[in-house]
């Protein structure tokens, strides 16, 4: 997928990874529920990976061997997923397992010019914030 960002070359949003304390159940929880789709996988037991494909060419990298506990890798604050309806996504999470923290709302921006987006958050099975970002331009 090509970006206009000429600084890096084509740009745009690739993957988020985390690792995981239960692949099948992640991985069910994003394919199933959330409608991802398998781009490439590797490994086995605690070495397994995947890149799922959010819909549009960018992907959630997920690793087995995760833990309860803190992640030494550190933490993401949260990733956006792009979408042209965000009740029916946050509805879809929350059908799949998630824990809504934000139902859907209207935002404004204070960009320039101020910039009108919907969104609602949820929280995935390892603890993972996911935005849901509606907008018309971005």
């Amino acid at each position: 997928m090509t970006g206009h960002n000429t600084t890096i070359g084509g740009g745009g949003f690739h993957h988020i990874a985390m690792r995981v304390r239960d692949f099948d159940a992640s991985w069910t929880f994003y394919t199933e529920g959330l409608g991802f789709l398998p781009k490439i996988t590797w490994g086995e037991g605690k070495g397994r990976g995947a890149m799922l494909d959010a819909g549009d060419g960018n992907y959630l990298e997920i690793f087995a061997g995760g833990s309860d506990g803190p992640k030494p890798e550190g933490a993401v604050l949260h990733f956006a997923l792009r979408t042209t309806d965000c009740d029916k996504a946050i509805e879809a999470a929350r059908a799949a397992g998630a824990e809504v923290t934000v139902e859907p709302k209207e935002v404004t921006i204070p960009s320039d010019p101020p910039t009108q987006v919907r969104l609602a958050f949820c929280k995935g099975l390892d603890g993972e914030v996911i935005e849901f970002f509606q907008n018309e331009t971005t």
